[in-house]
């Protein structure tokens, strides 16, 4: 017998086996248009890294953050000192009180010489130069004063800040360790967060700024938005940041789950209420001029359009079929 006459022998057999089914509103396939999607992991990233750095060097006495604790904007994360500054700042407070007895000496010999100028018993040099000693000694003084202010403010300057509100990153020292200027003592993370991902450079011109971003992982099923490709390829990967709203913020670096849309394909799509499952074959109602006939079909994934739920077909239909949308 006929290879084509042992198919429409199976196909017969197939449609008496199902029986006349009721029929619902017929479809004509037609090829659409399908996004492909690719799955990739990103990682969750912060949109600045800020390091709170020391600004003088010392041993450092108090650490008030470890990793994972949220500081705002200015707050004091550690204290620096330098013992040599507080010495300083005692050498400086001595001269000044010798200093300041020694104004108060200048200045009451300048009263008498002022008094004595005037009834003519000392001459108008002697009173200039009474004066000069007094100009000199307050000049000193001032001179320690601003000195002194110098070295208090670097005293101030060993509180470590938050230079902006977020939560730390990490705290690479330890109490008691020495720092020097400009070292780091803590990293922030602040702005927010969002999903950095690295791709294969031969989907670089399949990526648009704005493309629909799905993400599913565990609780996370949302989507995003890919907000930035970054034009230097780095070992044959492409970097793109995907912005997605309520992201959750308690881990740092965890890689996350989604789907990527590198390019479109044709596909023939059935409503998922056509498709019939029995004895382990997937069947498609057909409507061939006045007949319906059951047509052995190899389905794909399921996608859902515009809220409805549609299967892909593989094989089995082409283009132009009429498709049963119901079996009862």
């Amino acid at each position: 017998m006929r290879p084509a006459a042992l198919s429409l022998i199976s196909l017969l057999s197939v449609s008496a086996l199902f029986g006349p089914p009721a029929f619902g509103e017929t479809v004509t396939l037609e090829p659409r248009a399908l996004t492909e999607w690719k799955p990739v992991y990103a990682e969750v990233e912060t949109r600045d890294r800020v390091p709170a750095r020391a600004r003088i060097g010392g041993t450092i006495s108090e650490l008030m953050i470890s990793e994972g604790d949220r500081v705002e904007a200015g707050q004091r994360v550690a204290l620096v000192e330098d013992s040599k500054l507080f010495l300083a700042i005692d050498g400086i407070n001595a001269n000044l009180q010798s200093l300041g007895t020694q104004l108060e000496q200048a200045q009451a010999d300048l009263a008498r010489g002022t008094s004595l100028s005037e009834r003519g018993v000392i001459s108008n040099q002697r009173l200039e130069t009474l004066q000069t000693a007094v100009s000199v000694l307050e000049g000193q003084i001032s001179s320690l004063d601003a000195e002194r202010h110098i070295v208090t403010r670097q005293i101030e300057e060993g509180a470590v800040l938050a230079p902006e509100a977020g939560v730390v990153l990490s705290v690479p020292v330890a109490k008691g360790a020495v720092v020097m200027p400009g070292e780091q003592v803590a990293l922030i993370g602040a702005g927010g967060v969002f999903l950095r991902l690295a791709v294969p450079e031969r989907y670089a011109d399949a990526l648009q700024q704005g493309d629909p971003i799905e993400i599913a992982q565990g609780d996370l099923k949302t989507m995003g938005r890919l907000a930035k490709i970054y034009p230097l390829i780095q070992g044959g990967r492409v970097q793109a940041d995907v912005e997605v709203d309520g992201l959750p913020e308690t881990f740092v670096g965890r890689r996350v789950q989604l789907r990527l849309p590198v390019g479109e394909r044709q596909a023939l799509l059935i409503p998922r209420e056509a498709l019939l499952h029995s004895g382990g074959l997937d069947f498609v109602a057909v409507n061939i001029g006045d007949e319906t006939l059951q047509r052995v079909v190899v389905p794909g994934e399921e996608v859902t359009i515009d809220g409805a739920a549609y299967i892909e077909i593989l094989s089995g239909l082409t283009a132009g079929d009429k498709v049963t949308t119901s079996h009862e």
